[in-house]
């Protein structure tokens, strides 16, 4: 007969007992800072910098500086890459 009262009483402390937690994980959830999202590093013009990519005046894109140097035959120095992209296309080139 106790065994009968003893039951629901543990399923009580039991839901109970899971509420508490399940309010506890949400409230450190809440409380934690957000995770930042992978690629949403975008500058002003919108190139992806965790990606390697940077604005290039002269070609008007994001560009990875490695693959602008091979590309446009220039030294792999970042001297050579910022000396191209800082050059404005031309207005009778485009």
């Amino acid at each position: 007969m106790k065994a009968l009262f003893l039951i629901p009483a543990l399923l009580v402390l039991v839901a109970c007992a899971s509420q508490d937690q399940a309010a506890a994980r949400a409230d450190a959830a809440a409380a934690s800072p957000a995770t930042p999202v992978v690629g949403g590093d975008r500058d002003a013009h919108g190139c992806i910098g965790s990606a390697g990519y940077q604005w290039c005046e002269h070609s008007q894109r994001c560009e990875r500086p490695w693959e602008l140097a091979q590309a446009q035959g220039l030294p792999n120095t970042a001297e050579a890459i910022d000396n191209y992209c800082a050059k404005p296309v031309s207005p009778a080139s485009k």
